[in-house]
Parts: structure tokens; sequence; C-alpha cells
């Protein structure tokens, strides 16, 4: 994956009157951006960058794109930082010239990495589609429902919880790892733990707890 530094704001690509791909370049840009914005409730910030020869574009056909998000809301998981590279993608031109909405031709695969701040998991947890999971964890991990919260202390991931009759929260330090291909969620004395329910499209290869985020890296597949 590249850093974020590394994707430029702008598309790649000679001046107007140099390259005459250059237009159909921005309206691809436009489209992915569109379409990729459609696909979530909420981006703050949004950089794509194409990768492929003018004819290429011309065509339809992109080598790769490389997306750059910031504090995504995405199927109600709040996400504070999303870098994505795809495989090649086949798209209908033709639908873009005539000012139509983007068009995919097929699935496509994408890699990368997703970072959740602690509020940002808390956030997520407490969502109506994802309450049964919440209460999953805090049943097999605290012994107890509701979750409250989660924050990040060094590389431990505490899952918090209020009792009845007890004022302070109950806490419970955890470890995260990659097993599967899926998320394990595990008690630092061993057990028990959870592994998170995975959709069959998508493949975590790593987890770690860094710089204050729960970083996840794998691939998924996209549907058209």
């Amino acid at each position: 994956m590249s850093s974020p530094s590394d994707i430029p704001r702008d598309i790649p690509g000679d001046t107007p009157n140099a390259n005459p791909s250059r237009p159909v370049m921005q309206l691809l840009a436009r489209g992915l951006q569109l379409w990729v914005r459609q696909q979530c409730q909420s981006i703050d910030s949004l950089e794509i960058r194409l990768e492929g020869s003018p004819l290429q574009l011309l065509r339809g056909r992109l080598a790769g794109v490389r997306l750059l998000a910031r504090r995504v809301v995405y199927q109600q998981f709040h996400l504070e930082l999303v870098e994505l590279a795809s495989g090649p993608i086949q798209v209908h031109v033709g639908n873009l010239l005539r000012g139509q909405p983007l068009q995919l031709e097929q699935a496509f695969q994408i890699q990368g990495q997703v970072s959740f701040t602690p509020a940002g998991l808390t956030r997520s947890l407490a969502a109506p589609r994802w309450r049964s999971l919440a209460d999953s964890l805090g049943e097999t991990l605290l012994g107890i429902v509701p979750l409250g919260g989660v924050r990040i202390h060094h590389d431990k991931l505490v899952l918090t919880a209020l009792a009845q009759g007890r004022p302070d929260p109950i806490e419970q330090e955890t470890t995260v790892a990659s097993v599967g291909g899926s998320v394990e969620i595990r008690c630092v004395a061993g057990s028990p733990s959870y592994l998170l329910p995975m959709d069959p499209g998508i493949t975590i290869g790593a987890a770690r707890l860094e710089a204050g985020m729960l970083q996840l890296l794998g691939a998924a597949r996209v549907s058209a």
C-alpha cells in the first residue's frame, strides 16, 4: 500500500492540450468518486488515483485505482482512515461520455488497510446494525451486556461495561490478531476469546493496535 503522502490530489496526466485522454480520465475519476460516495453513508475527504495507459483508459479499462479516504461511515462502521488499492477494473466509458452514472462491468479485487479510533469503534458497536455483535462481545468477554465502550491502552484493546449496582465500569484487556481470515479478540489471561463473524468476500490478513488505532489489513471482492 502507498502511504497517504504517495497519493496525489490531482489526477495524473499531462496538460489538457498535450494529453487528449485527460477529459476521459477526469470523467472516470469523478465517476469513481461519486460511485464510492454512494456506497458510503458519509466521507469527509476522498482522493483517487487512476492507473493505466491513456489507451486503456479510453477503452474503459483501468490497471488499478488507489484510494485514500478519511472519516468514512460505511454500513454504520465509523472508519478513521481507509487506504485501498484495486486490481484491474472495467467501466462503461460510453455511459460517462453521455452523462450517465458510472457502471462497472464486473466485480474486482481490492486490498489495503482500514483504521478505527476507539471513539469510532464505540460508535460502530453502538449502531443498531451492530448492536447484536456488541452484545455478543460483552457477554463472551465481559460476562455482561450491554457493552459500554472501547478504548486502547498501549497494545491492548480494553472493553468496558457498566454493571448495575457498581459505580465503576467493568473492564477487560484483550489482544487482537488475525485468525483464519477473521479477527480474534482474546482476553489477556488467555480465555475466553471471540472470533468476529466475517463476510465471505473479505479476508483479514493482519490485525494490530498501532498509533492509538485498530488497524486491519486485508483483501476483499467488490461486486459490480
